[in-house]
């Protein structure tokens, strides 16, 4: 597909130089959560700029499939940032990044096993990627006996010597099954299953390791040869471990190669090179000025990002990863935050971040947490969203809210308080519990800002079955839900904006998983 560049988007590139127990809070009966009262606000409320329409329109732009599904460290990606810098401007929200800019730009570091790469069984190629993907970046030149061992357990070792040959076994159960009902639930049985069987058998000397796909792992191949085929992703090009090491190498096999691999006198040779680039990602960042000249120096910081999962293996035909929830729909929430504070700002300043290359590791919202554009100290709050547009009508989540992930009560009880007062959601706090096998809390942007000791929420409608799939498109958005989360957020923001006192830390937090 041709994709083509809005004439207002190459401007703005051009301009910047190119390119299960759940807890359950109702509104009613909060208890001493809502009982402590903050700074009386003003009157007023920019809070009618806040529209359904702009909501949907500018998710629908953002995930479109002109848009390519945004992956980091693509033109994709710099161009949903250019678009974001554009609604920004006409939003009336001036620039926040570096040089006088929207933008702050950071080196991403990517590291993977290059396309040119072969792999042969028994004489016979096995195209990269397609019937045979390499997990994890690696050097090695092989010419290697396969020794088929089952499943490779301790059982199955039982008078085998793997040392200088490659160990071929099938993918069984891992130790730790996620639990049912996970998100992505086959990817993370097979990567868990991965990871812990190769590592068995490389611990018992073997010089390379070739595991066959079960029916679950099979399943996942195409996802699992797409993610393994992107290698790895980092902001410090002079991190040591990002550079493959002499480790064996590790390749996984579609579930059809099983007779081939248990065939008598097999041998393994493969060339297989590492290659690396830097690319630029791209955090978005505005604001809006407070009225008060005693506090407009210190901000409320509101945040999303833009990158979603790009262009992939195909499901049902389409291969578009486009994240209208993932996270169109913080974007457009974010903005349409951001029109209610230009309409009427409050007596601290606003910032708005939409952080790059969040899919790879939270990497722009660390970045700008170590090179904030304001004085780190000088933000007294980041609320962050992460998709906010999906499920129950009636109920939102709200992560950092309960120990041992909460590290403002006063933050939280603003929330909760704005909450009561606007949307009036029923609010699950249950996935900051330790046990949540989601262990969400750690997967978003407001983690930097924890970890660096500013108070942070995340807001959330929770995950659902489309989740970093192709299924994940603008029409499946429930608009009226996003513009209640988008109110909810904004009337927090308000509550810090307009207190006499910013949020303060809890004492003695300390993040745990």
């Amino acid at each position: 597909m041709r994709t083509m560049i809005p004439p207002a988007a190459r401007r703005t590139i051009a301009a910047a130089g190119l390119l299960s127990a759940v807890i359950l809070i109702s509104p009613l009966a909060a208890g001493p959560l809502l009982a402590q009262r903050t700074h009386a606000r003003p009157a007023r409320s920019g809070a009618a700029a806040i529209r359904r329409a702009d909501l949907r329109a500018d998710v629908y732009a953002m995930a479109a499939d002109s848009m390519r599904g945004r992956e980091a460290g693509t033109l994709d990606e710099l161009r949903a940032a250019a678009w974001i810098a554009e609604r920004a401007r006409a939003a009336g929200l001036e620039p926040a990044g570096d040089g006088g800019t929207y933008f702050q730009y950071f080196p991403l570091r990517r590291v993977r096993t290059a396309d040119a790469g072969t792999v042969t069984l028994g004489g016979q190629p096995l195209p990269l990627w397609r019937e045979a993907a390499v997990v994890s970046p690696v050097d090695a030149e092989l010419d290697l006996p396969l020794v088929f061992v089952g499943q490779g357990r301790e059982a199955d070792l039982a008078g085998v010597d793997l040392h200088g040959k490659a160990a071929a076994a099938v993918v069984s159960p891992p130790r730790d099954v996620p639990a049912p009902g996970m998100s992505l639930w086959a990817v993370r049985y097979a990567r868990t299953a991965i990871r812990e069987r190769a590592a068995f058998l490389v611990a018992h000397g073997a010089a390379a390791v070739v595991l066959v796909a079960d029916s679950v792992t099979d399943g996942a191949y195409g996802w699992l040869a797409s993610s393994f085929s992107r290698g790895s992703y980092g902001v410090d090009s002079a991190n040591a471990s990002m550079r493959p090491g002499a480790q064996p190498p590790v390749i996984l096999l579609r579930r059809a190669a099983i007779d081939r691999v248990r065939a008598p006198a097999q041998r393994l040779t493969a060339a297989l090179h590492s290659e690396s680039f830097t690319y630029p990602s791209v955090n978005v960042v505005a604001r809006v000025r407070g009225t008060s000249p005693r506090l407009r120096g210190e901000y409320v910081l509101f945040s999303g990002h833009v990158d979603h999962d790009g262009v992939r293996a195909p499901v049902d035909g389409d291969s578009i990863y486009n994240g209208a929830d993932d996270n169109a729909s913080v974007d457009a929430g974010v903005l349409a935050i951001g029109r209610a504070f230009a309409r009427h700002p409050e007596r601290r300043s606003a910032l708005f971040v939409w952080h790059g290359a969040e899919e790879r590791g939270l990497l722009g919202s660390r970045w700008f947490a170590a090179h904030p554009t304001v004085p780190r100290e000088s933000i007294a709050a980041v609320l962050n969203a992460d998709m906010i547009g999906r499920n129950s009508p009636d109920s939102a989540a709200l992560l950092g809210a309960t120990p041992p992930h909460r590290n403002s009560a006063a933050l939280v009880r603003m929330a909760m308080a704005a909450n009561a007062r606007t949307s009036r959601f029923i609010v699950d706090t249950s996935w900051d519990a330790v046990t949540h096998p989601e262990g969400w809390y750690f997967r978003s942007d407001h983690l930097p800002y924890a970890r660096a000791g500013i108070p942070a929420l995340m807001f959330t409608t929770l995950l659902h079955p489309d989740y970093h799939t192709p299924r994940d498109e603008p029409q499946r958005i429930d608009y009226a839900k996003l513009a209640r989360v988008a109110r909810w957020m904004y009337e927090t923001g308000r509550a810090v904006a307009n207190a006499r006192v910013r949020p303060a830390v809890d004492p003695g937090f300390k993040l745990e998983r």
